[in-house]
């Protein structure tokens, strides 16, 4: 294996994982940042008010994206697979 494929190898994986996790994150993100806001207009400071919201949002997310995820990483480890022979 060259040092240029072992480079491609860990740049494909680490855009994979960017991709599988941006939808969580961005909607962890965007549910803290209006919850941020409610708070700061209402002054409650409550921890429990912004966990619980970002909590249930992201479990949500997850639910509905995890077959799109699964079969992302599906192809990932297969496309990894498939290549072992021509790395070696």
């Amino acid at each position: 294996m060259d040092p240029e494929d072992a480079v491609e190898l860990a740049r494909n994986a680490m855009l994979v994982t960017l991709l599988i996790s941006s939808p969580v994150l961005l909607v962890g993100m965007l549910v803290g940042l209006l919850v941020g806001l409610m708070q700061a207009l209402t002054q409650i400071q409550e921890q429990t008010v912004a966990f619980v919201p970002k909590l249930l949002s992201m479990l949500l997310v997850l639910s509905l994206t995890m077959s799109w995820l699964i079969t992302q990483m599906v192809e990932y480890s297969q496309d990894l697979i498939r290549s072992i022979p021509e790395n070696l």
